[in-house]
């Protein structure tokens, strides 16, 4: 059975038969101008009249009624193309946790601190990713994970879970803002620009692009992380010349250096104590990387885009991250100055380990290149804030947990009200005007710091559990269109990791690095400021619960059915196999590494 092969039903090809259920109402967007469809007249913003069906159901030849199944699906329209998603997945979250971020992890953390952190991590999240490609191929319903833990975790919960993420991203928008106005900084003539001015500018930008929904964030995404993995690739390649001694007479990088910051300042910053807070700063700069489990209820075959998506973490982690962080801990010694928290250190773009490293090589012209990267790629993270957070919030009205006018979707499929309430938290970027901004922009971010770590985890429980009820209902394994690699012993290894984070962070929280401070009060902020996410997560369970009185099912009693579009049996799916199985082995190694 090639994939070519498989029966997938459009709107056109469905009649209801004898006995069925009523026809299904199905909404047709082509029929609609282009204007319409754009998203860009008055037409387009008025609520779509139903779903589009636009999803592929594979195996609805084992189906009774197809029209049914089509019609359980997301109101979101199914735009996105294989290669949005898969530039999603590889670059969609490389930000200024890689590009900034990453100075701090190596003052902190030292050289091998970093990679020990982002190594772990970056294994933990691949067995994430796994076990939400698993279930999202399956099930490709809108909010994702989100829906996911409702079904198969506890609605309290998820209602919890669900709410902390969407105020994520809601306060890290206008945080995001205010770094692309303090990025493009760096240039001596834009610095004499008012910072309110670029404020307004780089939010103008957003909501333009958020007006052509979800294909005009998946092209930007698409775009910018072709730059950002252009720009890390070409810095791989300048700093592997560096070491070896190539760089241009006079600078830093024109003899060979190697190892040397290795051994001369050291490997580790601060030791365990060190480790702990960049294991931290590794996993928060992986966020984002769970949007593929959200888009895919955007594209309209998952089985034939995912499996490429979700195994684009990998070689994102591995080359991008660990290659990359590699050459920055051989180039600069943990106590450079410049590094992001170092006393008298730029907060800015300027404080870049990449751009750093090529001011010591004297490459006339790259660092601006790299910092207009940076910018783009604060930009791309403002975009996913507005993307991730409007579908959540979308999937909480379409579950009860939300006011229902947040699952209003127009005809040119936006979350129209979802998108307008993520977007007015923009303007809180300007309270960074006013010296007490970065005060207040603590305290928001703190409230849901460790979304990130909460969803991550809920991803990784939601996984066992479905594989457990899978187990229960008498399913087969190998009905599942795409296995996770580590099946559910790599959910147990995400979880494990996941609350080591979380220990982590506690353990930093009151015992920073440099140690605990004499002041009480300071103490007490430091450590609320780290971990007050988590008794809000609490108490917004508590809240979830006394609303709905909801508790978890029982395995033999959750719903395997509703939103599923793989219906292929062990047969079909043996036949598959083994199709696959007995092409050449150059197609294999191939699908292996990159397809399904």
């Amino acid at each position: 059975m090639d994939s070519k092969k498989e029966k997938e039903f459009d709107v056109a090809s469905v009649s209801s038969g004898a006995g069925a259920s009523p026809k299904a109402e199905f909404y047709d967007p082509s029929k609609e101008s282009i204007w319409t469809r754009a998203g860009l007249n008055l037409e387009s913003f008025k609520r779509a009249p139903g779903t589009t069906g636009g999803q592929a159901v594979v195996g609805a030849g084992n189906l009774e009624d197809l029209e049914k199944v089509m019609a359980d699906a997301p109101m979101l329209q199914q735009t996105m193309k294989p290669r949005h998603l898969q530039m999603i997945a590889v670059g969609g979250s490389i930000g200024t946790g890689l590009f900034v971020g990453s100075g701090s992890a190596l003052r902190v953390g030292g050289p091998a601190g970093v990679l020990i952190a982002w190594l772990l991590i970056g294994v933990m999240l691949i067995n994430v990713t796994q076990a939400l490609g698993e279930m999202s191929i399956l099930y490709p319903v809108s909010g994702g994970f989100y829906t996911l833990a409702v079904r198969f975790l506890d609605p309290s919960f998820a209602f919890a879970m669900g709410w902390n993420y969407v105020f994520q991203w809601a306060v890290v928008l206008p945080l995001e803002i205010t770094v692309a106005g303090t990025t493009v900084q760096y240039w001596d003539a834009a610095a004499k620009v008012p910072i309110a001015a670029w404020i307004t500018i780089f939010w103008a930008v957003i909501m333009i692009v958020s007006l052509f929904g979800t294909l005009g964030f998946a092209e930007e995404e698409f775009w910018s992380s072709c730059l950002k993995l252009l720009v890390v690739v070409m810095f791989i390649f300048i700093g592997i010349i560096c070491l070896c001694g190539g760089g241009p007479s006079g600078s830093l990088y024109d003899t060979y250096t190697g190892g040397k910051n290795w051994s001369n300042p050291g490997a580790f910053a601060n030791g365990f104590k060190g480790i702990c807070a960049v294991f931290v700063t590794a996993a928060f700069s992986f966020s984002g990387t769970e949007l593929v489990g959200l888009a895919a209820s955007e594209t309209p075959n998952p089985r034939e885009t995912m499996p490429a998506a979700v195994k684009g973490t990998f070689w994102r982690i591995t080359v991008i991250y660990v290659t990359s962080l590699t050459i920055i801990g051989l180039l600069i010694p943990y106590n450079d100055g410049r590094l992001l928290g170092a006393p008298g250190a730029d907060s800015g773009a300027a404080a870049s380990p990449f751009v750093i490293a090529l001011d010591n090589a004297r490459i006339k012209g790259l660092s601006h290149f790299v910092n207009v990267t940076i910018c783009i790629s604060v930009l791309s993270i403002g975009m996913s804030c507005v993307y991730a957070g409007s579908r959540t919030l979308t999937a909480l009205a379409e579950t009860g947990y939300a006011p229902s006018i947040f699952a209003y979707v127009d005809k040119s499929g936006r979350p129209l009200y979802a998108l307008i309430a993520i977007l007015i938290w923009a303007p809180l970027a300007y309270v960074n005007v006013v010296e007490a901004g970065s005060t207040v922009f603590d305290w928001l971010v703190a409230l849901s710091g460790l979304s990130t770590l909460f969803s991550w985890m809920s991803i990784c429980l939601c996984h066992i559990r479905f594989r457990r009820a899978w187990k229960v209902q008498g399913h087969s394994l190998e009905e599942l269109p795409y296995k996770a690699l580590g099946g559910v012993y790599g959910s147990w290894f995400g979880v494990i990791l996941i609350t080591l984070v979380l220990i982590a962070q506690f353990y930093v929280a009151i015992w920073p690095v440099g140690g605990m401070s004499d002041n009480p009060s300071v103490v007490a902020q430091g450590f609320f400021q780290s971990y007050l996410a988590l008794p809000v997560m609490i108490l917004m369970y508590v809240i979830g619960y006394a609303w709905k009185r909801t508790l978890p099912q029982r395995a033999h009693d959750i719903n395997l059915d509703s939103g599923r579009k793989s219906w292929l049996t062990v047969e079909q799916m043996r036949e598959y196999r083994a199709e696959r199985a007995a092409a050449p082995l150059y197609v294999r190694i191939y699908r292996m590494l990159f397809t399904n």
